[in-house]
């Protein structure tokens, strides 16, 4: 069960923190809005290609690959935010000018989901802190804000930051909590919070590519592209309801989890299940 529909202007706004968004074919004209934290670039760009495979997996439409190739809700506007570099790094302080400008644009852009596939493995838990806080800021004024778990697994405490927080939802990999050399992060947070949230694919993803030319998808693997997966089924959800809060969005992923018989620390309540929670 798939809602799909063209933009025109009442839809909902997916942002994404990331490497940035290349306009790929299959996002037609929704790229709404890109803002560069990192070179103060204006028009959209991606120079590592991490953001633009994300952004894919979210509202990818397919158009590349005649419709073979597509993300959970190809009819959602993409906000691009760029806060990590070529190499996929960042400074902490780009994510948190970004966090702050979702403050405020949020209502002009109509931007119900913030993707955020980028975690800080900082274990100065004041710095992890000030972006936890900015982030929980976002989540207050309404947003639902869907973190990855990281890659560091499977050692308990190996949550990033900001999936560190109690109120975002947190998503890991279940394909990658016993197998691969990336293996998705396992709770508890430094405040003993049980994490992660939930979790679903993330292992060899077929997406979009940062590519002016050539192939116009390829794979890549972690709970990055876990969570964009969540990013796009919150958007289905919010699209097929729009009164639904964030609070709502998250009890719908608790109650429509599949239990894999792992602790919470490594599953979360579960492996998400798309046609259960659209139609729950």
């Amino acid at each position: 069960m798939k809602l799909k529909y063209k933009y025109t202007g009442r839809g909902i706004g997916v942002a994404v923190l990331d490497t940035g968004i290349f306009p790929h074919i299959d996002f037609d004209q929704r790229i709404v809005c890109f803002r560069d934290f990192v070179q103060k670039r204006t028009g959209p760009y991606d120079d590592n290609g991490h953001g633009t495979h994300v952004a894919g997996i979210i509202a990818g439409s397919g158009k590349a690959s005649q419709g073979t190739c597509m993300g959970i809700a190809p009819g959602c506007h993409l906000i691009g935010l760029k806060v990590l570099d070529a190499a996929g790094n960042g400074m902490q302080h780009s994510t948190i000018r970004a966090l702050e400008w979702l403050l405020e644009y949020y209502r002009q852009y109509q931007i119900r989901v913030v993707n955020i596939s980028v975690g800080s493995t900082i274990k100065n838990y004041r710095q992890q802190d000030a972006l936890i806080r900015a982030v929980e800021r976002v989540w207050d004024a309404g947003m639902v804000v869907v973190t990855a778990a990281g890659n560091n697994g499977p050692a308990p405490g190996s949550v990033t930051a900001p999936g560190s927080s109690r109120k975002v939802i947190t998503v890991g990999s279940s394909d990658m909590l016993k197998q691969y050399q990336m293996l998705s992060g396992a709770g508890p947070t430094g405040e003993c919070i049980c994490k992660p949230d939930i979790v679903c694919k993330g292992h060899n993803i077929l997406s979009c590519k940062a590519s002016p030319g050539g192939r116009e998808y390829t794979r890549k693997s972690g709970t990055s592209m876990s969570t964009p997966y969540i990013s796009g089924a919150v958007a289905l959800a919010l699209e097929k309801d729009p009164l639904l809060t964030n609070v709502e969005i998250k009890m719908m992923l608790r109650d429509c989890a599949k239990d894999l018989g792992l602790s919470h620390n490594r599953q979360g309540w579960g492996e998400f299940d798309l046609d259960h929670f659209l139609n729950y």
